[in-house]
């Protein structure tokens, strides 16, 4: 009698051919280890959390978008209805600004004396390269967007970065270079962008260098707690489900992971966790940090679905190499997606979360 762990695929695949698509070769040949994780995430984004049943978020660590992620992935995976949500840090959408504003990075080498780069008045990240004035003139073109009226008063980062992503689109229009900004797209297409840590970024030491000058602009993050909990709450009780994408991890996972713990145990709600969980790290999981958590030891803390954890996958790869390869076969194996607008819901999703909230609270739970 053949054994019940016998059954799985046989490892026999065809030899690589010129000519050979993203997504056949990934199918085909991606058969075991981190490769194998890295076909099953793509096959669990493409076959699963792009159901059009299934709200999707995204989080993003690392320096992504220097590296062009945004443009070459990030941008076409929002402008096909598969991201719904994103959460990222402050540095992602800081240096995507770059791009929209029509300043320029270039490729170079991480063995180049950093004492002479200096000098050079080059910044490296590690082998990106681009001029200083690039700094400069990003700070400057937020911190003139941060003294318009519109910007003096205290808004989620969602809000927030919906408005600096109206006028980067306006700058992009205006250079006739669109879709160079994930912030931008982003504005357009009515995904909600925040970040968990708004003062650890250029964004935020802009904010913090405008207050000082007497502006009113404050980010907070208790807005995004609540918001966020409620894209969650919202997509469970339409009858769907919420999925998780996870670059990196960090601060950004966990605070996506978070909205189930914060509906559950902090309001009181009945809930069960996200149904799908896709992660991309080089993190370990044996040093107890939340970049390499796995997603059973989540379950343990109400953030994922104990029920759905066959539909949990974590690829040990570097970003870079895997959020290109997931694009490709996504956008090749999956139509596009109506936007679900998320940005243009907020209200009506925390009213759902206040109502839920107010009667856990009726009935003496909280």
């Amino acid at each position: 009698m053949t054994s019940k762990f016998l059954k799985g695929r046989r490892i026999d695949p065809p030899s690589i051919t010129a000519g050979m698509t993203v997504a056949d070769l990934m199918e085909q040949s991606f058969m075991a280890y981190n490769g194998g994780r890295l076909r099953q995430a793509a096959q669990l984004l493409t076959n699963k959390c792009l159901d059009d049943d299934v709200t999707v978020g995204m989080t993003l660590t690392g320096a992504l978008t220097p590296a062009g992620l945004g443009m070459s992935s990030l941008i076409p995976l929002v402008e096909a209805g598969f991201v719904d949500w994103i959460i990222s840090t402050g540095a992602n959408l800081y240096h995507d600004t770059h791009f929209g504003i029509g300043l320029n990075l270039h490729e170079g080498s991480p063995s180049i004396d950093d004492r002479v780069l200096r000098d050079e008045g080059v910044v490296r990240i590690y082998d990106i390269f681009f001029d200083y004035s690039v700094l400069l003139e990003t700070d400057l073109f937020f911190r003139q967007l941060f003294d318009a009226e519109e910007f003096q008063r205290s808004m989620s980062s969602a809000e927030f970065h919906y408005l600096c992503g109206k006028y980067i689109a306006a700058r992009e229009e205006k250079l006739g270079a669109k879709r160079r900004s994930l912030l931008s797209v982003c504005y357009e297409c009515g995904v909600p962008v925040y970040t968990s840590s708004p003062g650890d970024s250029s964004i935020g030491m802009n904010i913090a260098e405008r207050q000082l000058c007497g502006s009113k602009l404050t980010i907070d993050p208790m807005l995004d707690v609540n918001e966020t909990a409620s894209i969650v709450l919202n997509a469970k009780r339409s009858g769907g489900k919420s999925a998780i994408v996870i670059f990196g991890g960090g601060s950004p996972k966990n605070f996506a992971l978070q909205t189930e713990p914060q509906i559950q145990e902090v309001l009181g709600i009945d809930e069960r966790g996200h149904d799908y969980f896709l992660q991309v790290t080089d993190a370990r999981p044996d040093t107890g940090g939340l970049s390499g958590a796995t997603p059973s030891e989540a379950v343990s803390w109400g953030k994922i679905d104990p029920d759905m954890l066959p539909d949990a996958v974590v690829c040990y790869c570097d970003t870079t190499i895997a959020m290109p390869l997931i694009t490709a076969y996504a956008l090749s194996r999956h139509a596009p997606r109506r936007p679900k607008r998320l940005y243009d819901q907020r209200d009506k999703m925390m009213a759902h979360l206040r109502s839920e909230y107010d009667a856990v609270r009726k009935a003496g739970k909280r």
